[in-house]
């Protein structure tokens, strides 16, 4: 069991180290507003890491049916979040209120309601997780009850461990540029989030349009 939960422990750190949406945000939140700000997004990221771990664990072939049969409806509302959120990072300036590096940053439910939301427009990751269980072999000989609650918190340990290094690196260099510096990584930030939902939405479209794929 601890050599699982070691395992679990770097399974969380492994999910999230891939520059995605969420690491995107958690950057531009950490140059723009503090280290607080960017690790409450971080939060937000490894609770549906955890609760992809999960369904990972308990659920995937159930959840590997849903995938499939909605996978182009969840392509074009996933993409729809990341395009509204992306627009929501490039058009606003938050360094207009910018907290100083004495001076603490408040929690902020919007920072973690857009990591989870951004979490949840790709349900995808669950088979990343998934995938590293098995290539880590964590749990194999575990029955599926109430005995890997230790693993998935391991899993949430590791993605909270990895945010909260990310926010803290960031939060060191964050002073030394400029603020408007810092607006055009914001905006570029939010222009990348942007296409990479544009991508979802043109992948779905072209599943339905050109490949005759169900919506529904």
């Amino acid at each position: 069991m601890i050599l699982d939960i070691l395992k679990g422990f770097i399974v969380g750190i492994c999910a999230s180290v891939p520059v995605g949406p969420i690491a995107i945000l958690v950057i531009q939140k950490t140059l723009s507003k503090g280290r607080q700000s960017g690790f409450v997004c971080g939060l937000g990221a490894s609770v549906v890491d955890t609760i992809y771990a999960i369904i990972a664990l308990f659920a995937l072939a159930f959840a590997q049916q849903i995938l499939e049969r909605h996978e182009n409806l969840i392509l074009l509302v996933g993409g729809l979040i990341l395009v509204l959120i992306g627009i929501t990072m490039a058009l606003s300036n938050p360094f207009r209120k910018r907290v100083r590096k004495d001076e603490k940053s408040r929690f902020s439910s919007k920072d973690f309601l857009q990591a989870v939301a951004m979490g949840v427009s790709n349900p995808m990751a669950i088979f990343v997780i998934f995938a590293l269980f098995a290539f880590f072999g964590v749990a194999e000989d575990t029955p599926r009850d109430w005995n890997v609650a230790p693993i998935v918190l391991s899993v949430s340990a590791g993605s909270v461990a990895y945010w909260f290094s990310l926010s803290w690196a960031l939060s060191r260099f964050r002073d030394k540029f400029s603020l408007r510096t810092l607006l055009w990584i914001s905006r570029v930030m939010g222009m990348i989030v942007i296409i990479i939902g544009l991508v979802l939405i043109g992948q779905g479209l072209f599943n339905v349009v050109f490949l005759s794929k169900p919506l529904l």
